[in-house]
């Protein structure tokens, strides 16, 4: 199967549903609201799936992008479609292994924009958006959205932060919090 990004970059994905990328919809909406905010931004991508969204971000010239997968295979195709988009002056990595425990290796960095998408029938929203709270994932002027069944989620409170936008479209809902303002 392959999936078709920004610039019509065909990229691929592994067989089946075992990554589901984020549909071309949604990735298209999530561009919209952030557009002018790409260019230049360091980008976290959590459970990177297919990397769609990493690799959306690195062909509107995000300065940087980490991927955080726990799939092996579906690392390796993650960094063989980054590698095919990325720019010289771009940098990215992908680290493959369980997000609760990676986000701690990841303080001491911020990103501008990070992109949630777990699956859906997990327990990891609230352990995921308070590890970014209390690892100070987020820069100060930076987003993160949330994507999530578009009916019966209720968006975890996180102290200190706000739900600045909430979205549906079909199926898939997007949740996206900053700093409270």
């Amino acid at each position: 199967m392959s999936l078709r990004i920004h610039g019509n970059r065909a990229l691929k994905t592994l067989p089946g549903n075992q990554t589901r990328p984020t549909g071309a919809r949604v990735r298209a909406a999530v561009f919209n609201i952030w557009q002018g905010y790409i260019e230049g931004a360091s980008w976290l991508d959590i459970c990177a799936g297919a990397g769609a969204m990493g690799a959306e971000a690195l062909c509107r010239d995000a300065k940087q992008v980490i991927g955080i997968e726990q799939s092996s295979r579906a690392c390796a195709i993650i960094q063989e479609n980054w590698q095919k988009v990325a720019r010289p002056h771009q940098e990215f990595q992908i680290i493959r292994g369980d997000v609760v425990q990676i986000l701690p290796q990841l303080g001491g960095q911020q990103f501008e924009r990070i992109y949630f998408d777990p699956p859906y029938k997990s327990n990891l929203y609230p352990i995921v958006l308070n590890a970014i709270a209390t690892y100070k994932l987020l820069a100060p002027d930076g987003e993160i959205a949330v994507e999530h069944p578009g009916k019966g989620w209720e968006a975890p409170a996180i102290a200190g932060w706000e739900i600045c936008r909430q979205k549906t479209y079909g199926s898939t809902g997007l949740t996206f919090y900053r700093y409270q303002t």
